[in-house]
């Protein structure tokens, strides 16, 4: 791309005069062909949830959370209840299609309208949806709203930089690793170094492409197993 020079020879960015701020997460229901993403509301989701969660063998998924894990339902229920109204992070239920049961969470995040980014955050997948179709069709449905709907210019990504499935995760969905923001945070009385991914307006126009062909019905054998990676069918696209 030619570089843009202002009347200083200075150079300067891509011209966005026509670019309108981005809106508001509002949409409050999504579905898919394996899931549904649902406005978090405790009084409906949180024994599923925390059930759910049980089939965990340990509190390892917890770690690099800045909450958790739970005791008791009613300990998780008081947690919930103090979320699920926030307008950022705008909280998610992921519920599977095929038992109508909640599996697991995820939200959208430091919400800058005025720059076009937001962010997904507070993934948190139980064993019933880890490994399954229901976590790119997340991706999927999210990623068609944020930038078709709403308007995003940039989508983030963050995690602990010692969170290896999460930066895993984030690279197989076509993110782009853009550094390590050193002690960033104290979370859980430890420091945090975090790792930063990134996904463009421009990027997603192929990534969408990948992620309907991944989801078709024929890209899994009878057994459930997938023919084709997403990895792939990124990599071949771009």
């Amino acid at each position: 791309m030619p570089v843009r020079l202002n009347e200083f020879q200075q150079p300067i960015g891509r011209d966005l005069t026509g670019w309108t701020e981005a809106k508001q997460p509002e949409k409050t229901t999504f579905t898919g062909q394996f899931c549904r993403l649902e406005r978090l509301d405790a009084s409906r989701h949180v024994e599923d949830l925390f059930d759910a969660f049980q089939d965990n063998p340990d509190d390892r998924n917890w770690t690099y959370l800045p909450y958790g894990p739970f005791s008791s339902c009613d300990e998780y229920r008081e947690f919930l209840v103090s979320v699920e109204g926030l307008s950022d992070p705008f909280h998610y239920t992921v519920i599977d299609k095929s038992t109508n049961k909640a599996v697991g969470t995820i939200s959208l995040m430091r919400i800058d309208q005025a720059n076009g980014v937001i962010e997904i955050g507070h993934v948190v997948y139980s064993p019933r949806m880890q490994r399954t179709p229901l976590s790119t069709e997340v991706m999927s449905l999210l990623q068609d709203y944020i930038f078709e709907e709403l308007g995003y210019r940039r989508l983030e990504w963050k995690c602990d930089s010692l969170n290896e499935p999460s930066r895993t995760a984030a690279e197989r969905f076509g993110f782009t690793f853009e550094g390590i923001f050193r002690q960033l945070q104290v979370t859980q009385g430890r420091n945090r170094d975090t790792a930063w991914y990134s996904l463009l307006d421009s990027e997603y126009v192929v990534l969408k492409s990948a992620y309907k062909a991944w989801l078709t019905r024929g890209n899994f054998d009878e057994s459930g197993q997938q023919l084709n990676k997403l990895a792939d069918l990124i990599f071949k696209l771009r």
